[in-house]
């Protein structure tokens, strides 16, 4: 079993590559997940099982699923690299990212979670059904009725969702091989994705016609497309953030 002492400080550097290098991680998921499809399945169906879990508790439950995702993607981000140096990841693994200093990544899931509630106010104060006091919808039909011209609200939501997690998507991952602050994660995460725009626009597109293709029959595919997603962010990270051996052709621009 491997030892994790925590993050380490050690000097962070930023490349820019080609936007192809974006499906490529999806690419380098698919790697990790065909070397053991059964554990990084395993790590996966854990993550969701303990996410619904935690929704399914009135009150606190929600925003404690909330503070702990950057936690479990952490430890995706570990049991990949840990894989890379030969190591076969475990089960055990998905719990590998509560042995690192917590408060920074439960901070950043903190902060996901505001943004989150500023989008959901943002989409009610435009007109969304249902997020009104007054709005009873008895049936998906009836939403359905109500959503009517106000379509594009949905979009606006969407919109903004995928701009504020792509901005922090490299974060989980920075801080868990970084020992920096969650502000300091948040900058190199937000500065990375600008500097690789095209690489994360095209690994956007790609990562969407996977999930939709996985969804597709009967929802079987994502046993797939989950887990090379949830590896995909280290690979990712690691071709960004100069970690070459993440990929098998880390082509810089």
């Amino acid at each position: 079993m491997t030892e994790v002492a925590g993050p380490v400080p050690q000097a962070i550097r930023v490349r820019d590559v080609r936007a192809s290098r974006g499906p490529a991680w999806l690419a380098g998921g698919w790697g990790h997940f065909r070397r053991s499809p059964m554990v990084w399945m395993g790590l996966s169906a854990g993550w969701m099982l303990i996410t619904l879990a935690l929704v399914l508790v009135p009150v606190i439950g929600g925003v404690a699923a909330n503070l702990l995702q950057p936690v479990f993607f952490a430890s995706f981000a570990i049991a990949a690299r840990k894989q890379l140096a030969g190591e076969a990841p475990e089960m055990g693994d998905l719990f590998i990212g509560f042995r690192l200093p917590l408060r920074p990544l439960v901070n950043l899931g903190a902060l996901l979670l505001v943004a989150e509630i500023a989008i959901f106010f943002l989409m009610s104060m435009l007109g969304l059904p249902g997020a009104g006091e007054g709005d009873e919808i008895a049936t998906i039909t009836d939403y359905v009725q109500l959503l009517k011209g106000k379509e594009w609200i949905l979009l606006v939501g969407l919109a903004l969702t995928a701009v504020v997690k792509g901005a922090l998507w490299f974060a989980p991952a920075i801080l868990a091989f970084h020992e920096i602050s969650t502000a300091h994660a948040v900058r190199w995460s937000v500065f990375a994705a600008l500097s690789n725009l095209g690489a994360m626009l095209a690994y956007g597109v790609a990562l969407t016609v996977v999930f939709v293709a996985g969804a597709l029959p009967w929802g079987l595919g994502l046993m797939v497309a989950i887990p090379v997603m949830v590896a995909s962010t280290y690979t990712g990270y690691a071709d960004v953030f100069g970690e070459a051996d993440a990929q098998d052709d880390p082509t810089p621009a």
